[in-house]
């Protein structure tokens, strides 16, 4: 039987990308992501125009991409506003990045077997 090719423990599922996951796993912090990459910081009530969701809704759903580490508030005057934390969507693109890898080469190697 061949030997299976040793896993690298540095490159297994990293706890700490689930919380980030989690919360981008919800439509509505999706779209909170998306306007404030294409926005810039964002006060609330920016964030919740031309949404269906109240603006306690849209504040609870930031606190938790806040907790995720993927946005942060910066007060502005009497305003706060909500900016993107971009190292964390960069962090989980990197991780995504080597998950596709692992795929691509576990499909190269059941090709080979195939094609021998």
């Amino acid at each position: 039987m061949p030997k299976r090719p040793e896993r690298n423990a540095k490159k297994a599922a990293r706890p700490e990308s689930a919380p980030l996951f989690a919360a981008l796993g919800d439509e509505t912090r999706l779209r909170l992501v998306e306007r404030l990459c294409a926005g810039g910081a964002l006060s609330i009530t920016e964030l919740s125009s031309d949404s269906e969701v109240t603006r306690q809704a849209i504040t609870k759903h930031l606190h938790v991409l806040e907790n995720a580490g993927l946005v942060q508030s910066v007060r502005s005057g009497r305003q706060t506003l909500w900016e993107l934390t971009p190292s964390q969507l960069r962090d989980a693109q990197r991780f995504l990045d080597e998950i596709s890898d692992r795929w691509d080469r576990a499909i190269a190697r059941l090709k080979e077997r195939v094609e021998k």
